[in-house]
């Protein structure tokens, strides 16, 4: 399977396997073998990103969890959580996925309800950070 190479400053060292026409990427903190999608596989360089890079515990990484919002449950990508506190949020998309407003207007919908200090959007080629302040979100140039 041919995955490109996203704009990290590190590479990171995953498990891939693969099983028939399925391939398949080690989760560290689900502890689990899942699909290898395109998302995933932004998903997994930020995991790795905040495990080895900032030096997180797996227990500060939350993925997936479930969210109810209007009615209706959705999932978060990744949330870093200090001291069980919400830090960042992280909406994946996949590398094909041009970043645009609405997906901006998903996340901070998303973080209405978690509080986190800090937003990225991420196709894995591009990053947008911003920061939850008192007078809205501020963009960033990366995550402080």
């Amino acid at each position: 399977m041919q995955v490109p190479k996203l704009n990290f400053d590190h590479t990171f060292d995953f498990q891939i396997k693969q099983d028939k026409d399925t391939f398949f990427i080690y989760d560290l903190v689900r502890k689990s073998w899942l699909v290898l999608t395109p998302e995933e596989w932004v998903r997994q360089h930020w995991l790795h990103y905040f495990r080895f890079v900032k030096k997180k515990n797996l227990s500060s990484l939350i993925l997936e969890q479930k969210l109810e919002l209007n009615g209706t449950t959705k999932r978060i990508d990744l949330l870093v959580t200090e001291k069980t506190k919400p830090k960042i949020l992280i909406e994946c998309k996949a590398p094909s996925i041009a970043l645009k407003e609405t997906h901006f207007e998903q996340i901070a919908r998303y973080n209405s309800l978690i509080g986190a200090q800090q937003i990225v959007i991420s196709n894995g080629f591009h990053h947008i950070f911003a920061e939850n302040t008192a007078d809205g979100y501020q963009f960033r140039k990366s995550l402080e």
